[in-house]
């Protein structure tokens, strides 16, 4: 490491103790300082790691894919370094690497379209493609560029290999099209047909080759499915790993795992998640056999995952159950939806939406998502839902269409609050309350429950 690289290497280091010491985040500005430095820091700091990086990217899921797939290669005796919290530009790439000692894994989280820096520089041995869906238009744009560029980024990094839900006909596109420029590709995805999904297909509805419109054998959720093109040959590719015996309650999941002879290699168990977890956790499985990380490694690391990042956490405040869960666009929306309608208890959900640059100013995308399917359990009685955030007026409207309505709190105790005034005396235990956030919500509800839970 020459003189330069040296001297950035120690300032984002200065940073990142100084921000510790003031309490505060430290997961992205040492990156951006030292990288001030030497923009091109990280391809030194990749230069140590003993076995190479593993970088993993998609619309959702990629930081609890991440973590399981960081906690596995623990599991096997791995060093790993990791952006555990989800700081997943290049900066905070750089900010999860300053401290490194010469790990044999980078395990790594990026943005869509950060790859195309990430990758030049990080040159990891596979990217993990878990899903594409429309978010964040105003800074992403249409799904079309967020291809072009992953593209564009496998191009970059001629030694990296594509690891693809195969599943996914906008992913598999991305594939396609990498595999002309010579990357590797290994396909992950369900081998079993399913019912049908209660959700519609809100995008990729059409050929990334010729533009008809896709045929399905069956669909998991969204766009994700058994898919072919009816006019051309562009269809679900060979899968490498494959999910059998698939079981999703409001308990967990569990499926066995073939390889793509159809031998059996794992069973897979999980007390979390709903269909999408099944993708989530074949996709880390995927990359940790690729890793030289065994199926009982794999198990010990799901069996004591409890991540505390605010994705599908649960605390106890009082007698009430809070399930706290990201949710930034309609298809994790919808998810989520499919994941309270599972849970047959009567219960509540407060929805916050705020229009944070992270999140994107553009909220139309709430209208895409299936809110419909909770009127019937409103009007039943069995669900009472509140809406937060800087948009919450625009939540209100978007459940008044939808058929139900929707008093406003700014923070989770509010909303708590507003469902105990309207419970009055009632007895028996209180329903359990969703809280569905997007991005900069997501943090402030984490740490408001947080508090209340160490004051108990």
């Amino acid at each position: 490491m020459g003189p330069r690289a040296a001297i950035s290497k120690t300032a984002g280091r200065a940073t990142s103790r100084l921000l510790r010491l003031l309490g505060r985040n430290a997961s992205q500005l040492p990156g951006r300082v030292a990288l001030a430095l030497d923009p091109k820091l990280l391809q030194g700091l990749a230069g140590s790691l003993s076995e190479g990086a593993i970088v993993v990217c998609g619309t959702n899921g990629k930081t609890t894919t991440t973590n399981v797939l960081a906690r596995a290669a623990q599991q096997a005796g791995f060093s790993v370094d990791c952006n555990w919290r989800g700081a997943n530009m290049l900066a905070g790439i750089t900010s999860a690497m300053l401290f490194d000692k010469g790990a044999d894994w980078a395990v790594m989280e990026a943005d869509e379209l950060s790859c195309v820096h990430v990758l030049p520089q990080l040159a990891p041995r596979w990217l993990v493609l878990l899903n594409l869906f429309r978010d964040q238009l105003d800074r992403a744009g249409e799904i079309d560029h967020v291809q072009d560029s992953l593209v564009e980024a496998l191009a970059s990094s001629p030694s990296t290999g594509l690891i693809v839900c195969g599943d996914d006909p906008l992913s598999v596109g991305v594939a396609r099209r990498a595999a002309e420029g010579g990357t590797r590709i290994l396909a992950f995805g369900i081998d079993e047909e399913l019912p049908p999904p209660p959700d519609r297909v809100p995008e990729a509805r059409f050929c990334q080759v010729c533009g008809a419109e896709l045929g399905y054998a069956w669909r998991a959720y969204a766009q994700l499915g058994d898919f072919s093109c009816p006019a051309c040959d562009f269809a679900r590719p060979p899968l490498s790993f494959k999910a059998r015996g698939i079981s999703v309650t409001s308990e967990g999941v569990s499926f066995d795992v073939m390889d793509g002879d159809g031998a059996p290699l794992t069973t897979i168990k999980a007390g979390f998640g709903g269909m999408y977890m099944v993708y989530n956790l074949l996709g880390a499985f995927a990359a940790a056999s690729v890793m030289g990380v065994s199926p009982e490694a794999f198990s010990r690391a799901l069996a004591g995952y409890d991540p505390k990042n605010g994705r599908l956490e649960h605390y106890r405040l009082g007698e009430r159950e809070i399930v706290l869960n990201l949710a930034k666009n309609p298809t994790g929306f919808n998810q989520n939806i499919s994941l309270m309608l599972a849970d047959e208890r009567p219960k509540a959900a407060f929805f916050v939406i705020n229009d944070d640059y992270n999140d994107g100013k553009d909220i139309s995308w709430i209208w895409d998502v299936d809110f419909e399917r909770l009127a019937e359990e409103a009007s039943a009685g069995r669900l009472r839902v509140v809406a937060g955030g800087h948009r919450a007026h625009d939540v209100q409207v978007r459940m008044k269409y939808a058929g139900m309505e929707a008093p406003i709190a700014r923070t989770v105790a509010e909303a708590v609050a507003a469902l105990e005034a309207e419970e009055g005396a009632k007895s028996g235990d209180p329903e359990p309350l969703y809280a569905l956030c997007n991005y900069s919500a997501l943090w402030p509800a984490k740490a408001e429950l947080d508090r209340e839970a160490e004051a108990l």
